[in-house]
């Protein structure tokens, strides 16, 4: 261990300092530009707030809108009790102006109820149903017109058909009967020249009108899915939340015993899944259609159907198998660091037992960050819906003027209804060209950066509030009696009172690299559908290098707060101490810091393996709790997956307080090493344990 380099490339080691007992307490304001960079922004977003919430209109996404720009079921408008939209032909929606326009290309009105039966207008309008068809005319409709000029002004539709509301626009009914599609009792239907067309082409253009039809109603199954299984959902966070409470008040006083528990525990849940998907392997063997390959089956909407497959299982397998591989090779060959991380770790206890508020600090972040998505959340939505309505000349036949912004009020006796007569002035989409539409795409980049900003912010404060309470805790010659009172309270008002500038400038730096990140994926998206190769490449290499600089950022920051918050200095100054003291410790860095997060990694892995495991047992009704048994679901997928991404940010909350703990007592423990020798006049301030791990020893000294 004494392999560490000294020599001055990377700065020179700490120099003893007798009045050094821990986190300064006498310190000034750090970064005040950055400071009061930070608060202007802040004012400027929230201004920028302020002018998106006097525009927008939420309504425009949540409701939807006819042909007149006017909404539907939306209280105190005209349309207030016709809540659904209805398509006078949903063929059309089929259409590329879809695409280009984001608007169906034939009338739109909204409607108290959707058609529940089967009529043209040929045969409604000579009989006494026509009262019940009209109110799927444009509103104000006079029959006083031949047949001919009410389709051609697009008055009425020309057959209506049984619908089904489907968020809140009316869909054709379409189900199967005898193999048969059919909409209501219909294989057929007339269109507005007395044609019979087959029910396909109505089935194929109401698919195409919602975007993806199947899309719509996969979510919807899994929407109920969440209704029925929200219980037990909540049940199994509580009890990942249990597990890591438990997980953790264990390792105080069985660290070292816990660790290789979970390490075997580890290896044998994953031993158990190998098993357990070669047990489904081989009973699918023989079975029609198991040796389909995922390849030939192509994507499937009910993902039940992989399991029916030889070659998912497989797959599994061979994944499970590669982990248990890579985790035996690492204990191998790690064994000997890892007694040295259990002794970190040990350490971390203590002194998360003598600070166990820091706990419950990660609810204060989540708290804080809840706060910063909410507002760039209602502010995006505010920024996306503060346009006007635009109105564009549609025509199902080429016209010279058609896409033309238009007036729908004075569009009937303008040249260009008269240029092109069976155009409609209907509504296109929001949108506008004043100075203040232009700027929205700016403003909703400035709205973005600003979360970035402001979330990296809110998790600097949380890490240097961390690394100055635990930091306390090292520096402590005596433990606990030299501990301060209140630690987590006095480390977070520094943080707050002198280092505001500090943090902001190291969020900045982060933030600012992950807008670019944005831009490039923004910028990638755009650019899948050109051919260019040397364009992919070059995009993906800078993909790749700002992905790389960011964690580097992080890892840096992280390194540099715990600097801030025991010596109390500018961002640039810890962030250069603390990159040179780890490089010139270079092979500690590498085996005892990476080898401490790997074992946060299991135990992560442990608790959210126990709850998937328990999760898909429960769901798939193989276990049966007291007398209550799994609700019936479309997709017992849908709760196994929630509870298994819940149960790992539970978990992750709770290890990141671990994880900071070590991470600061390791760079305390580097500067101790430096600082001190030993002797009656610079004892070593780390514990007996570590101590004795490393052969060090105080002279004639209190040892702690």
């Amino acid at each position: 261990m004494e392999d560490e380099r000294k020599d001055g490339a990377y700065g020179t080691p700490q120099k003893y300092d007798p009045t050094f007992k821990g986190p300064i307490y006498n310190r000034g304001c750090t970064d005040i530009i950055c400071c009061v960079a930070l608060l202007l922004a802040i004012v400027g977003y929230v201004a920028v707030g302020i002018i998106a919430w006097t525009h927008g209109d939420p309504r425009k996404v949540i409701y939807p809108t006819d042909s007149r720009g006017e909404f539907c079921g939306q209280k105190g408008t005209k349309n207030a009790d016709k809540p659904y939209l209805f398509y006078f032909n949903i063929v059309k929606c089929a259409s590329p102006l879809v695409l280009l326009e984001f608007q169906c290309p034939t009338p739109q009105i909204c409607v108290e109820k959707c058609p529940d039966r089967y009529l043209t207008y040929l045969n409604a309008r000579a009989s006494p149903d026509f009262g019940y068809y009209k109110q799927f005319c444009v509103p104000g409709f006079q029959n006083n017109k031949g047949v001919a000029e009410v389709l051609r002004d697009g008055d009425c539709p020309a057959v209506i058909t049984p619908s089904k509301p489907l968020a809140q626009r009316c869909f054709p009914a379409i189900h199967a009967h005898k193999g048969v599609l059919m909409v209501g009792n219909e294989t057929t239907y007339e269109d507005g020249h007395g044609h019979r067309k087959n029910i396909t082409d109505l089935v194929e253009g109401a698919k195409k009108a919602n975007g993806i039809l199947e899309a719509r109603q996969l979510a919807m199954r899994i929407f109920e899915d969440y209704t029925v299984s929200w219980y037990w959902i909540v049940i199994g966070l509580v009890i990942a939340m249990v597990m890591s409470l438990l997980f953790i008040v264990l390792l105080r006083f069985l660290a070292g015993i816990m660790v290789w528990v979970m390490i075997i525990m580890v290896i044998l849940v994953l031993g158990y899944g190998i098993f357990h998907c070669y047990m489904e392997y081989s009973r699918l063997r023989g079975e029609a259609g198991s040796d389909v390959s995922l390849m030939d089956l192509g994507f499937q909407t009910d993902f039940r159907v992989y399991l029916h497959l030889r070659q998912t299982w497989m797959a599994f397998m061979i994944i499970l198998s590669i982990l248990e591989v890579i985790i035996i090779l690492l204990l191998i060959f790690l064994r000997k660091r890892i007694l040295i991380a259990i002794a970190l770790i040990k350490e971390a206890s203590r002194a998360v037992g003598y600070v166990m508020c820091s706990m419950l600090f990660p609810l204060v972040t989540f708290f804080l960050l809840c706060l910063c998505i909410a507002y760039w959340a209602s502010t995006a939505v505010f920024l996306s819906t503060s346009n006007e309505a635009v109105y564009k000349i549609f025509n199902d036949t080429a016209c010279p003027v058609a896409g033309r912004t238009c007036n729908p009020e004075t569009f009937p006796s303008s040249n260009e209804s008269q240029l092109c007569p069976g155009a409609r002035c209907q509504f296109a989409f929001y949108g506008g060209e004043s100075g203040y539409h232009r700027a929205l795409l700016g403003l909703q980049i400035f709205n973005a950066f600003m979360f970035f900003w402001l979330a990296n912010f809110v998790l600097a404060l949380g890490q240097v509030t961390l690394a100055g309470a635990f930091a306390s805790y090292y520096w402590a010659l005596r433990k606990p009696d030299d501990l301060p009172a209140f630690p987590l309270f006095s480390a977070f008002g520094r943080a707050l009172r002198y280092h505001t500038g500090s943090l902001a400038f190291g969020a900045l730096i982060l933030a600012i690299v992950q807008i670019i990140r944005v831009i490039l994926e923004y910028l990638d998206h755009r650019l899948k559908a050109a051919q260019n190769k040397f364009a992919k490449f070059v995009m993906t290499c800078l993909k790749c290098c700002f992905w790389c600089l960011e964690k580097f950022i992080k890892f840096l920051n992280r390194n540099a707060y715990i600097m801030i918050a025991i010596y109390g200095t500018n961002f640039c100054t810890s962030a250069r101490n603390a990159f040179f003291l780890l490089m010139r410790n270079i092979i500690r860095v590498a085996v005892l810091d990476k080898v401490t997060d790997f074992l946060f990694l299991l135990g992560k892995l442990l608790v959210v393996g126990s709850v998937g495991i328990l999760a898909f047992f429960f769901f798939t009704h193989r276990i049966r709790i007291v007398q209550d048994t799994a609700p019936p679901l479309n997709y017992y997928w849908v709760p196994i997956l929630t509870v298994i991404v819940g149960s790992y940010l539970i978990a992750h909350g709770f290890f990141s307080v671990y994880g900071m703990c070590v991470d600061t007592l390791f760079l305390c423990f580097l500067e101790d090493l430096e600082r001190n020798d030993g002797s009656a006049e610079r004892p070593y301030f780390m514990s007996s344990n570590l101590k004795k791990l490393l052969n060090k020893t105080n002279k004639k000294s209190t040892e702690s």
